[in-house]
């Protein structure tokens, strides 16, 4: 059995999404180079768990709340694998609530051992399985991915290699955690969230006219 460790809760995660045409890469990746304090490259695994029972509801025409998903991800880059980290995945908070930008409550830990027989104890089965291969950026505390997708070869499970014409997509994200206590007096509790929204709309601006970042309800 696998073992879990260094868990690390984060209320809620914060993003904006966008994508572009290859020809405009070199223009992008400059923009994101001058704007951000580090660039790496990056190839990840990722696959989505749904929960057994979720699959169940969903053949038999019930409808309930929508059910958690778990991510698992693996880095690649660099010709060594990383530990696997396993992330929930909920439904984003309204728009209403949240108009400008992707906000979703959010967890995440590192796994040691088989994270996906892992998931499989948790009663969770497997939903779709990709690759990204790109550049990860680093600005403050936002990470911003830009990658193309590779599908996986169904009996390998190895990537697949892009084609030349596949879209680019970027994600502009990071993790906003919520202070529920009551601050001590002379304090003033800061809303997290807010900020970590500012800070993503700090790159929409940064990238309009070049890239449309944007809200996803995914």
């Amino acid at each position: 059995m696998s073992a879990v460790t260094q868990s690390q809760a984060h209320a809620y995660e914060v993003a904006l999404f966008g994508e572009f045409f290859p020809r405009d890469l070199k223009a992008v990746l400059n923009r994101l180079t001058l704007h951000t304090e580090s660039a790496t490259f990056m190839h990840t695994r990722e696959i989505v768990f749904e929960h057994i029972g979720a699959q169940a509801l969903a053949q038999s025409g019930s409808q309930g709340e929508e059910p958690v998903l778990l991510r698992a991800k693996k880095e690649l880059g660099n010709g060594k694998e990383s530990g696997w980290t396993l992330s929930s995945y909920l439904k984003p908070e309204s728009v209403r609530v949240h108009p400008e930008a992707t906000v979703r409550p959010w967890a995440v830990c590192e796994v040691i051992g088989d994270a996906l027989s892992f998931a499989s104890a948790l009663g969770y089965v497997r939903r779709s399985q990709i690759y990204k291969r790109g550049y990860a950026f680093r600005r403050g505390p936002l990470i911003i991915q830009m990658f193309q997708q590779e599908q996986a070869d169904l009996k390998t499970s190895l990537p697949i290699p892009a084609h030349a014409g596949t879209l680019w997509e970027v994600e502009v994200k990071t993790a906003a955690q919520v202070n529920t206590t009551a601050p001590a007096a002379g304090q003033v509790q800061v809303n997290t969230v807010r900020t970590a929204v500012d800070a993503v709309l700090e790159v929409q601006l940064i990238m309009k006219g070049l890239l449309d970042l944007r809200r996803q309800d995914i």
